[in-house]
């Protein structure tokens, strides 16, 4: 299973307000720190004592820290590629090159004596890592994270972000991206319009991000990539990384009765394998509500999305729940129960035949 993961700025926030946030975060279950480097400002010696005291403070809680890096800060620190002891001695877990090398460099770096891994950045595409992969490098010490962008319509393609996180699960890399937590109002800039590593994620609940990443089984860590997230939304980060199954909220109809309610809401559900361009069934129910009486209840016109419960005119279908993908018509025999939530509709677009998931009850 892979790990959660927060992201965190001293230089805009303050050292003290930094560790009561990782604390925070470590009580929710997460283990990876994202920080850079890149903004180095003023008194360099103080600003990297700073970061050495936090990163061993997330340390003593049991959390990992990747810093940010290109070549440029290398020079600016005077660290080698050839020698990362700098790294090892603030407390690093991981650098995580923004920019990389040619590839020989970043495989060099892997073999370094003091475990560290090095992280190099998924969003370059082309054939970025195998190049790396032909000078030889450590795989145990070799990791890869997508981009965030800040900027409304930047971000990833749903496609592009598929192909690239291919190629590292080609080579049985461990893999991170980055969500956005809305209550989240710290970054790395002034300015930032959401930071997300998919497009699609911008403006999305954290939930509905977190499930669809993992949906996707591409990306193993999630990292939260701004700072200054409430407690309210670790808790829902955390809770929605650590479902056994995939899940999405479902919008009940004010004429929704009582069995109609435990038959969508306290049912482990399963999507029928020899599926339908009209519908997802979840066929089991059926089976398990087979002598209930199910009385037509709300049989309007179906539209995309809507969630189905057959009625008793449905003979042997009677208690099968189905979700419409597409509008279609009602003939009588089945009651529209509920909506599945806007946000989630990327959710249920991902979800795969023969897939077990759990769908929940919201406003």
């Amino acid at each position: 299973m892979g790990r959660l993961g927060i992201s965190i700025y001293p230089d805009r926030v303050g050292v003290e307000e930094t560790k009561k946030y990782i604390k925070l975060a470590s009580k929710y279950g997460f283990k990876r720190i994202f920080t850079s480097l890149l903004q180095i400002k003023g008194d360099q010696e103080k600003v990297v004592n700073q970061f050495k005291d936090m990163i061993e403070y997330g340390n003593s809680l049991g959390m990992d820290t990747m810093v940010d890096i290109n070549p440029r800060l290398f020079e600016q620190l005077g660290v080698s590629y050839d020698n990362l002891k700098f790294f090892h001695d603030i407390g690093a877990w991981a650098i995580r090159l923004d920019e990389g090398f040619t590839g020989m460099e970043e495989a060099r770096m892997t073999h370094n004596p003091y475990d560290l891994k090095i992280e190099v950045n998924m969003s370059r595409g082309t054939h970025y890592i195998d190049q790396i992969m032909d000078y030889s490098p450590n795989r145990d010490n070799l990791i890869g994270s997508h981009n965030f962008y800040p900027q409304r319509y930047t971000g990833l393609g749903l496609d592009y972000f598929k192909q690239t996180s291919e190629q590292y699960r080609k080579h049985n890399l461990n893999t991170a991206a980055f969500v956005n937590a809305p209550s989240g109002n710290i970054g790395p800039w002034p300015l930032q319009e959401e930071m997300v590593s998919l497009e699609e994620h911008r403006g999305q609940t954290l939930f509905t991000q977190i499930m669809h990443l993992k949906m996707l089984g591409l990306i193993d860590d999630v990292l939260i990539s701004n700072a200054g997230v409430t407690e309210e939304d670790l808790k829902a980060a955390s809770e929605a990384f650590k479902m056994s199954m995939p899940a999405f909220h479902v919008i009940p109809a004010p004429s929704m009765t009582e069995l109609e309610h435990k038959i969508v809401f306290e049912s482990q559900h399963s999507y029928r394998g020899d599926h339908s361009d009209y519908v997802l069934r979840s066929t089991m129910t059926r089976v398990w509500y087979r002598d209930e009486d199910v009385p037509a209840n709300n049989p309007v016109p179906i539209k995309k999305g809507d969630v189905l419960v057959m009625n008793n005119e449905y003979a042997q279908y009677k208690a099968e729940t189905q979700i419409a993908l597409q509008d279609l018509e009602n003939n009588g025999r089945v009651n529209v129960v509920g909506h599945v939530a806007k946000e989630d509709a990327m959710i249920l677009d991902s979800l795969q035949p023969w897939s077990d998931f759990k769908m929940l009850e919201t406003k």
